[in-house]
């Protein structure tokens, strides 16, 4: 029997691409799914019936879902679908936050209208829905929370300025919440999906087709990433890249700090300019915290 059977999923923004994939999956291994989107086009724009029809895929396979068509970007569209999931099912296990659009452009041409709105559905939207859900799963003590980040965020990407603020937004929200969740038995989790959707040729240059996708580009093969880190033993606190059949973890790493008395100057720290940006023998960020914290609890 699937680990996932009668858990109740939220996934945003699926009624396409990922969040389309993972709902499937999801209810074929018996889940009770609540598949959200607004409809809109990859600049967020508009709506449609994306959710209706990812439902009656859901339900012709002999699954169940219920859809629910708020924005994200919305406190009350963000709260009416986690209580949509309340009424449905009476409660919430899994939240998958991958609702998102794309309005991508240099930082010098970019108007702050196209800021704030990709930072409202990214961001704040993956934090609305995250705070209608955290007390249904705090008062159960069970919670599985995924944020769809991105590589524009970790490593950057020309034009995406928006875009990539509110990914690496994500990743400060997943350290904290997995570190507040963690006594609840809630684990957080950020993922960094690469496939072929429907934002894809929202950017300059890009041309894939959405519904016929290169097999090695399927948003399916971005899924088993989300189902590891939604499953009973899962991990928290980590940022997994998935695409293209590949899988990997990514991690804040930290060097060894260079310490100097109360009168450093910058001639002090210039002096030891290569030592401080040299990066060969750095650990990873907890690891790099636990020592310090360690070492000033042993001063003390």
């Amino acid at each position: 029997m699937s680990e996932f059977k009668d858990k109740v999923v939220v996934i945003t923004g699926a009624g396409g691409g990922l969040g389309k994939a993972h709902a499937l999956e999801f209810a074929r291994r018996g889940a009770r799914v609540v598949v959200n989107d607004l409809g809109g086009s990859g600049d967020g724009t508009g709506a449609s019936d994306m959710a209706d029809v990812v439902v009656a895929e859901i339900e012709s396979e002999g699954g169940i879902a219920i859809a629910n068509k708020a924005s994200v970007s919305s406190r009350e569209g963000a709260k009416s679908i986690i209580d949509d999931a309340v009424s449905a099912f009476g409660t919430v296990d899994i939240l998958v936050n991958n609702a998102g659009i794309l309005r991508d452009k240099s930082f010098k041409n970019m108007p702050l209208d196209d800021w704030d709105i990709v930072m409202d559905v990214h961001l704040n939207g993956s934090a609305y829905v995250t705070y209608a859900a955290w007390p249904v799963m705090y008062a159960k003590n069970f919670g599985r929370i995924v944020f769809t980040s991105s590589t524009s965020g970790i490593y950057g990407n020309f034009g995406q300025a928006n875009y990539g603020a509110a990914k690496m937004g994500m990743l400060g929200l997943t350290n904290v919440l997995a570190i507040e969740g963690r006594s609840k038995n809630i684990h957080v989790n950020a993922l960094a999906p690469a496939a072929s959707t429907r934002l894809i040729n929202t950017i300059p240059g890009r041309d894939e087709d959405p519904d016929n996708p290169d097999p090695m580009r399927h948003p399916k093969l971005v899924t088993p990433a989300v189902l590891l880190m939604c499953s009973e033993d899962g991990p928290t606190g980590k940022f997994i890249q998935a695409g293209n059949g590949r899988f990997s973890t990514c991690a804040i790493f930290n060097n060894e700090d260079l310490e100097f008395g109360p009168d450093v100057t910058y001639e002090d720290l210039l002096a030891k300019k290569e030592q401080l940006l040299d990066m060969s023998r750095a650990e990873e960020g907890w690891g790099w915290m636990r020592k310090r914290l360690a070492e000033q609890a042993a001063k003390s």
